[in-house]
């Protein structure tokens, strides 16, 4: 479709372990994207403390130059040697939203949306309010599976 490149929810990365050219190490790990959502369990967040509280987090992340879900997949997966699990349910903007069908909506997670261009939006398909009101498709996707509110066409 328009050849646009189709990039799956979870990405492999490569990332510089240290900032000097001399001690520079590539390492790969996946990561969630924040935009899809993710969830940590209570003893992997009290795993992460000593590394990310305190305002560490934001330290490594500084360091390694990346978004703070690629940090979170660096710290989960590259220095607390734990994978994370991929989960389907879980849609970020990063993933082509047309190919969710609607009879697996229920099933769904979480839903996202991005402007592949001015005129081409990454959306489900669903009917439902007209595009000018609802171009997110979030309006007609929760009268889908909502529909008993008073402002869902019927």
């Amino acid at each position: 479709d328009a050849g646009l490149p189709e990039v799956p929810v979870f990405l492999r990365v490569v990332v510089s372990q240290e900032p000097k050219p001399q001690n520079k190490k590539n390492i790969s790990f996946w990561f969630a994207t924040g935009g899809a959502g993710f969830c940590l369990s209570r003893a992997l967040a009290l795993k992460m403390m000593p590394i990310a509280s305190g305002g560490r987090f934001m330290g490594i992340g500084e360091k390694i130059r990346l978004p703070d879900d690629v940090t979170m997949g660096y710290i989960i997966e590259h220095l607390l040697k734990k994978p994370l699990t991929v989960i389907d349910q879980f849609h970020s903007h990063l993933e082509p939203m047309k190919f969710i069908r609607p009879d697996t909506f229920h099933d769904q997670i979480t839903f996202s949306y991005s402007r592949y261009s001015k005129d081409e939006m990454n959306v489900v398909r669903i009917d439902g309010f007209d595009t000018r009101i609802d171009p997110t498709r979030f309006l007609s996707l929760h009268c889908f599976l909502f529909p008993y509110f008073k402002f869902c066409p019927r």
